[in-house]
């Protein structure tokens, strides 16, 4: 052993000294190589960089030489007007002299556009001077010069220049700063770089003074300004003067030259070469330049055109050495070190391996216990609100606790959704097939937004197809969570219109939009007429998004299933072909549409559609990711058409299971064929087409016979001309009235017309007359002869007591549900229930919401207490077991009661029973009652030996599906 450890010691410090062996000799060679090939290349460096010096200053000293030449020649010029122009008495110069002048000798100024001259005029000699000129000095916008102290008007030009005759210099303020400057100064000043006319270069205008006879060379600038004359400019073409200049210069092409004023240091102007210098930058070189101004300050910057080329020998030489040294230790090292690597990318792959284990562990362990801290809290302040319900509250006092009821059920449908988004995550989320009616959850969804839509008046319906069965095999809880997050943003994004759901069979939808192919995309109009009114054929008149569920597409699926209507009246599937069944639902609203740009990320998690949408509406940006991923479980697919500032139309399929055997008979059959109003007539005015047809949808669900027409006067003549009787032959019981088709004063008019019928005989009864209205605010039209008013969106269950309370039908006897109160009451009553938690206010919750049932409760704060109560024999029925508690938490406690369970079993089988425990078979349902939401905490709870799981916060419903399945058939315990 020793002498292994010895040979062990002994590898591993030969493998050190290879190592380092490798490294040292790896390290010295690339030093080796590194210091050739960095004093080759700043040898050739330094040479590029003295080459580049002598070349810019060179350019730089010529540029200023034939500059000088220019300004020289100008110069002359100032002093010749200056010499025969007010020394000659009369003048010896006019215009006509000036331009021939000026165009004879241009030659001599090539770098100059033109020349002019501008007289300088006092405001007291204006009119004389405009008398003699026979013009008026006008500004450089062609504007007759206002009134100043002095003007400079040019009144000699260069015919190239002759535009800007008669314009006052100094009415620009850049001009009027340089002659300034020149009289002050006694020379020659340059302008800021601007573009020139005709040539479009960058050029500069150069002003000399020109003054009377007489002034002292060491004259003041009181002195100069008083004996200013005039003023002689010239425009200077600088780019044209450096491109002459290069290109009269050998080794033009290797080099690249920008000139720039930079008499404001910070924001230096170019004069020459491009706004973005390109070339070769860290090589540069700056040359001064003197124009002879003595306020601006102007440079040279010459650059290589390209990187200087690396000499060829600053990398052959090193080179060569480097590979020479490292050839032949390069394949022993790379053997050696491929072992090495194999070696441990298998370890890092274990380690990953195991932090990946670890992390999915602790972020189960995470969700439970977020899941449970925020839970448990929770469920003591919803049950005592619930609690507090219960007992005599005035009206404000209901109100406060309900709302703060309504607050902390939003709270846990958000940690919900986060949960939710966690488990599709983890792979985790498995859907039901239970059979349930499709309608009843519309229905259902509808009443949660019912309040919002009536406070906003939008018009909130829902169309189911007929030939969408009644029942259908599915998960009615995860179809339910997508409708309600897809209505909920719509509600909750629309101030006015509609929000319309459809439920329709694919191939019926898939036949329609075939027929008619819309090829709108997303946010793009086309060139569909816009009604002259201003409406559209939708639910409520507004536009919307998807065009493919216009009117004219719905009124193909609803000719293509009237036929059928009556064939699927069971509940039953039509077709025989196939087991599953494809829905297509929409949800379309007229709201305020997604933005372009954020229609790419609406199904991302935690993203919405831009940042003040959190703010002006509130929402995660969750739901509609857990929507996506839940309708891809159902084996469907969602998308939607927006179009900002009309709406959104969201669309998906879920494929679902026919439901060959309904138990407990037709719930369509029940649904009509129970209520009063089967058989009935009535007759609805309603001008638009498609909200008249979901009207007659929800009629007809009563066993209604329903007929149409658009205005109350149109209905008044069919029942005038047909005395009364519809095309059915059978008189209206109901007048159903949209409020849009309802005026103040129409109730008196309508009855009175009614009622003279009814005298005459032409009706046999006047029927009742309903109003439809969509908000609190409509019934303001209501008038005294309306006999009911029915409040949208429309469900079965309201428009039947609605209707039944107007035809005076009285209430008819409502069954209590089998999970009602008084269900549940007859359930729990007398039961002996044992709750165990260590939370004392989950305790008293859980106490009250048993007890209200009738249940004899028991508390204990720990699982050894519960041990102890639950020592056999024992009275208990039931018991609802916290999972985490302190000393033994309810998985433990569980493990221990189900050990005493099975011994006492196994005692009876053998006849060993102690006297007073005998029992058929001891096992105590045991329900796990935790906040912890997550599969893995389930299914530690079945492992352990639970029955059921309940989470907190419960309701009604909750407890009543917890403890129906182990108490119906059992006995109320001896008392």
């Amino acid at each position: 052993m020793v002498a292994g450890m010895a040979a062990a010691g002994g590898r591993r410090r030969w493998w050190l000294n290879r190592t380092a062996m490798v490294v040292v000799w790896v390290v010295v060679s690339v030093g080796i190589w590194v210091g050739l090939h960095w004093y080759i290349r700043t040898v050739s460096m330094r040479k590029a960089e003295e080459a580049l010096e002598s070349m810019c200053e060179e350019r730089a000293r010529m540029l200023q030489d034939q500059f000088a030449v220019s300004v020289n020649h100008v110069h002359a010029l100032a002093i010749l007007v200056s010499t025969f122009h007010y020394r000659k008495q009369p003048s010896a110069i006019d215009q006509e002299t000036f331009a021939f002048y000026t165009a004879k000798t241009a030659f001599e100024r090539p770098l100059l556009n033109g020349v002019a001259y501008a007289q300088r005029v006092v405001h007291s000699e204006r009119g004389k001077f405009e008398s003699q000129q026979g013009w008026t000095i006008k500004t450089m916008k062609q504007e007759p010069s206002p009134v100043q102290d002095e003007y400079a008007p040019v009144i000699f030009s260069q015919e190239t220049v002759s535009y800007i005759e008669a314009l006052d210099m100094m009415s620009g303020e850049e001009d009027r700063e340089n002659i300034l400057r020149a009289r002050a100064t006694g020379k020659a000043v340059l302008t800021n770089p601007f573009r020139l006319l005709g040539s479009n270069h960058l050029g500069v205008v150069l002003t000399f003074p020109v003054y009377h006879a007489g002034l002292p060379a060491d004259a003041t600038v009181e002195q100069r300004v008083k004996a200013t004359a005039g003023y002689l400019g010239g425009a200077f073409d600088v780019e044209s003067l450096v491109e002459n200049l290069l290109r009269q210069l050998a080794g033009n092409q290797d080099i690249m030259v920008n000139v720039y004023d930079v008499t404001n240091i910070s924001e230096p102007l170019i004069m020459y070469g491009p706004q973005n210098p390109d070339g070769f930058m860290p090589l540069s070189h700056v040359s001064m330049l003197d124009f002879g101004d003595p306020f601006r300050k102007h440079q040279m910057v010459c650059r290589y055109s390209q990187k200087p080329p690396i000499p060829l020998s600053a990398i052959t030489t090193p080179s060569g050495v480097f590979v020479i040294c490292m050839l032949a230790g390069y394949i022993l090292y790379a053997a050696w070190t491929r072992y090495d690597n194999v070696r441990e990318d298998c370890r890092k792959m274990e380690e990953l391996k195991v932090q990946a284990e670890a992390a999915d562990v602790a972020k189960s362990q995470f969700l439970a216990t977020v899941s449970h801290e925020i839970r448990t809290p929770m469920n003591g302040v919803l049950g005592m609100l619930d609690m507090l319900l219960d007992t005599d509250l005035n009206l404000t006092q209901k109100d406060y606790a309900q709302t703060a009821q309504i607050c902390g059920k939003a709270l846990i449908a958000l940690i919900n959704e986060v949960l939710d988004r966690a488990k599709i995550e983890a792979g985790k989320l498995e859907i039901e097939a239970v059979p349930f009616e499709l309608r009843s959850i519309l229905d259902d969804v509808l009443s949660l937004f019912s309040s919002k839509s009536r406070e906003k008046g939008i018009e909130l319906a829902v169309f189911v197809s007929h030939k969408v069965p009644e029942i259908v095999t599915g998960d009615p809880g995860r179809f339910r969570q997508i409708i309600t997050n897809l209505v909920g943003n719509s509600v909750k994004f629309t101030e006015h219109g509609h929000i319309f759901v459809q439920v329709h069979l694919i191939e019926n939808s898939n036949k329609v939009m075939d027929a008619k192919v819309d090829t709108d995309l997303n946010g793009c109009l086309s060139d569909m007429m816009v009604p002259s009114d201003g409406t559209f054929n939708t639910l409520s008149g507004l536009e919307a998004a998807d065009r493919r569920n216009s009117w004219e597409n719905f009124k193909l699926l609803l000719s293509d299933e009237m036929p059928q209507s009556d064939k699927c009246k069971s509940g039953m599937p039509c077709s025989k072909d196939s087991s599953n069944v494809t829905l297509m639902v929409s949800v379309e609203d007229t709201g305020i549409g997604i933005p372009l740009q954020a229609q790419d990320r609406v199904f991302t998690p935690f993203m919405q559609a831009d940042s003040s949408t959190s703010r002006n509406y509130g929402g995660t940006g969750i739901g509609l990711s857990i929507s996506k991923c839940l309708v891809e479980l159902m084996g469907g697919q969602i998308n939607f058409i927006s179009r900002p500032n009309v709406g959104s139309t969201f669309t998906f399929t879920a494929v679902f299971q026919r439901c060959k055997k309904i138990a407990g008979g037709d719930p369509k059959r029940t649904l009509s064929e129970s209520l009063p109003t089967k058989g009935m007539k009535a007759l609805l005015v309603d001008a638009r087409p498609v909200r008249s047809a979901v009207t007659r949808y929800h009629l007809q669900r009563l066993g209604i016979t329903v007929e149409v027409a658009s205005t109350i006067k149109m209905t008044l003549n069919a029942l005038s001309e047909q005395n009364g009787c519809l095309r059915s032959g059978k008189h209206p019981y109901i007048l159903l009235i949209e409020k849009d088709s309802w005026t103040p004063g129409m109730d008196v008019y309508l009855h009175d017309q009614l009622l003279e019928w009814k005298q005459c005989g032409q009706i046999p009864e006047v029927p009742k007359v309903i109003l439809l209205v969509t908000s609190e605010s409509d019934k303001a039209k209501v008038g005294s002869f309306v006999d009911t008013v029915i409040m949208k969106p429309l469900r079965a269950s309201t428009v039947a007591a609605c209707l039944q309370h107007a035809l005076g039908m009285g209430k008819q006897g409502r069954k209590e549900m089998p999970n009602g109160p008084a269900f549940l009451h007859s359930l729990l009553a007398g039961k002996n229930i044992l709750v165990v938690d260590d939370n004392k206010v989950n305790l008293r919750v859980a106490a009250g919401a048993l007890k209200k049932y009738g249940a004899k409760v028991e508390c204990a704060e720990s699982g050894k207490d519960a041990l102890s109560l639950l020592q056999l024999p024992h009275k208990f029925d039931a018991c609802f077991m916290d999972v985490q508690m302190p000393e033994m938490d309810g998985f433990e406690a569980t493990r221990q009661i189900r050990l005493m369970e099975s011994k006492a079993n196994e005692q009876n089988k053998c006849g060993e029973a102690d006297e007073g425990s005998e029992r058929a078979e001891w096992h105590l349902p045991i329900l796990a009652m935790t906040a912890d939401v997550i599969q893995a905490t389930y299914e530690e709870c079945m492992k352990c030996g639970m029955d059921d799981y309940v989470s907190k916060p419960f309701e009604e419903q909750q407890l009543y599906q917890a403890v129906a399945r182990f108490l119906l058939s059992k006995p109320n315990s001896d008392l």
